[in-house]
């Protein structure tokens, strides 16, 4: 895409300006003014012609106009009615041919259902920090069709979801994630690429959705032994997960079938243990 056709620092402001816009901490408003941080964050997407992105917090359109290029069709989610609505007139002002490629949805992405037009193939965002990791998992979950995708986080944030077991950084995010996806670190962004310039710098997450086949209530039974084995990091399994299983005797079975020792703490375990434990449960529960 020509320079002339993605938003610089100029470009961002007399359209702050002209919305009357004040980006605020609550909804996590830091807008990217460096067209060539857009590029490379587009770039390392590795978004496909025949995608059908899913842009979450596309704020001023930096990053939309930068994607509308690479892929079929990309559906913009912005909670700001302002921002949202001012979005199609951006896209044609800089990219005329592109605009009927662009849906853009009104909505909160954490609560929100239903997209229009077809299903979404790949997440391209830059997520506004305080609801990054909900907004990200909530998103595999509703949509399967998304198979991989690049997000924005803060840095720290992105370290969690890319934390193996037994790391220091390794939690809830970091499994919950690796159920859907397997992800790695993409690159770091400076603070200064911001308007406002927030205080911490970003990380970049690329994701490939897993092959797995898998009940809705294995999951929730996963996810709620993945809560219970992080709530108190420092238990041993057979104590912190002794509630979800049912007994002590029910959690000493379910681990056992799984190979997983008692005196194990939930941070050594992965994906596909919680996996185990969860179908290992059910089989114990409808026995």
């Amino acid at each position: 895409m020509a320079a002339d056709q993605l938003l610089g620092p100029a470009e961002i402001r007399r359209l702050a300006a002209q919305l009357d816009l004040r980006p605020t901490k609550s909804r996590g408003q830091n807008f990217v003014i460096d067209a060539n941080t857009v590029r490379m964050i587009a770039s390392k997407a590795q978004v496909r012609p025949d995608d059908v992105v899913l842009e979450v917090g596309p704020g001023l359109g930096s990053l939309t106009l930068a994607l509308l290029p690479l892929a079929s069709r990309v559906t913009a989610v912005e909670v700001d009615s302002v921002l949202a609505d001012a979005l199609p007139a951006t896209v044609e002002r800089h990219a005329p041919e592109l605009v009927a490629n662009l849906e853009v949805v009104t909505a909160d992405a954490v609560t929100l259902q239903q997209l229009p037009g077809p299903a979404p193939t790949a997440l391209v965002a830059n997520l506004p920090y305080n609801v990054a990791v909900p907004v990200l998992l909530e998103s595999l979950h509703r949509w399967p069709s998304i198979s991989h995708g690049l997000v924005m986080v803060q840095k720290e944030v992105a370290d969690r979801l890319c934390a193996q077991p037994g790391s220091r950084t390794y939690g809830v995010p970091s499994v919950k994630l690796a159920w859907y996806a397997q992800a790695q670190p993409a690159g770091v962004v400076s603070a200064s690429v911001f308007w406002p310039a927030p205080r911490v710098a970003s990380g970049l997450v690329r994701f490939e959705r897993r092959e797995h086949t898998g009940a809705e209530s294995l999951r929730k039974s996963a996810f709620a032994a993945i809560d219970a084995a992080f709530a108190q990091r420092r238990k041993v399994l057979r104590s912190s997960l002794k509630e979800w299983a049912g007994g002590s005797d029910e959690v000493g079975r379910i681990l056992d079938q799984c190979g997983i020792l008692p005196i194990a703490r939930g941070e050594t375990l992965g994906a596909d243990d919680f996996r185990c434990l969860a179908s290992r449960h059910s089989t114990v529960a409808s026995a």
